[in-house]
């Protein structure tokens, strides 16, 4: 698992984009528009090699991925069919963690990969501990069959209630359980960062 010690806040800031997602970043972005300890004259003019690296870290620091990780699910992204970009936003978002975050059974991916990897997750009817694991259309995930866990996801489907389910996914809330109906496309994927300068970042 990735740890990433800064306080998100300051990462949201950095960018200048909600990359999590959480409605609390979207008011701190208002209130505080420009990035932490920028320079009154405002931001020093960036590189073409600087905007490309700021691209690749807001998806990097969106799901959470260490550096090695982005990297080999660029690659593999890449040696797939189609345009590399698209496909590596697919796999983000084909992760695990990803899905249940998406599906609102978490607050955010961090808690969706711990409830993965602590095993609270099933995943076609088996608990898998890999945030990682890919999912595809007709896949089913479900909370574990144990009171603490059911209270638990139950608790955070209700706290969640205002995100949107992407149309990619359905959750039945009632049975703690959701599914792929089809698989994710790009038109589908919120846009954080231009991953066409994260494939140029990785072509050099």
């Amino acid at each position: 698992m990735a740890r990433h010690e800064t306080a998100k806040g300051k990462i949201v800031r950095r960018f200048g984009v909600n990359i999590y997602g959480n409605e609390k970043y979207d008011r701190l972005l208002k209130r505080k528009p420009k990035p932490p300890g920028e320079p009154k004259k405002g931001r020093v003019r960036q590189t073409e090699y600087g905007r490309q690296l700021v691209e690749k870290q807001k998806l990097k620091w969106a799901y959470g991925l260490s550096e090695r990780q982005f990297s080999n699910l660029f690659y593999r992204a890449k040696a797939m069919k189609g345009v590399a970009g698209h496909n590596m936003l697919i796999l983000l978002e084909r992760r695990l963690d990803n899905v249940v975050y998406r599906l609102g059974m978490a607050g955010s991916r961090a808690q969706a990969r711990q409830l993965v990897a602590h095993g609270h997750i099933l995943h076609n009817g088996r608990k898998v501990t890999i945030p990682s694991a890919l999912v595809r259309a007709g896949d089913e995930i479900k909370a574990r069959e144990r009171k603490a866990t059911q209270d638990l996801v139950r608790r955070l489907l209700a706290d969640n209630s205002s995100r949107p389910v992407p149309p990619w996914l359905a959750i039945e809330k009632d049975d703690l359980k959701g599914s792929v109906t089809v698989p994710p496309t790009r038109d589908l994927i919120p846009t954080i960062a231009e991953e066409q300068l994260i494939v140029e970042f990785y072509s050099k």
